[in-house]
């Protein structure tokens, strides 16, 4: 997610409920820029995938499988995963991989998403599952 306009102001209902992602606004040094220089995240809101074409694109290269991680489970990884299946496409949460404000909210989101839209799965599961084609 990015956010052009200053003073966040297209940052919406996603900044009003959770200041803290004033980091993905463009030129903040605190996002993932610092880690990773050259990432292009365009949209600008909790469902960054399926705002854009990558839909699509996934559709043409074959892909049923997701890997889902973040820094907000309850927020864009949620969403995502919810959007995933809504799209025919099979989502996996890397539980290790993601979080949120608190144990409380992580762990809740984690056993939701599980029940309902995605399976959770450990780093070592995840690639395991991958390799093996995922049946």
């Amino acid at each position: 997610v990015r956010y052009n306009k200053g003073g966040m102001l297209d940052g919406g209902m996603q900044y009003k409920k959770s200041a803290g992602c004033s980091i993905w606004q463009e030129g903040d040094t605190r996002g993932m820029d610092a880690w990773l220089p050259g990432l292009e995240a365009d949209a600008e809101d909790t469902v960054c995938v399926f705002a854009t074409t990558l839909s699509a694109e996934l559709v043409l290269l074959g892909v049923d499988t997701l890997v889902l991680c973040g820094v907000s489970t309850s927020g864009c990884v949620r969403a995502t995963a919810v959007d995933a299946v809504c799209h025919g496409f099979r989502p996996m949460v890397v539980g290790s991989a993601s979080g949120d404000r608190s144990p409380a909210i992580q762990n809740a989101t984690l056993r939701d998403l599980d029940a309902n839209y995605a399976d959770v799965v450990s780093e070592e599961e995840a690639i395991s599952k991958l390799l093996a084609g995922w049946s």
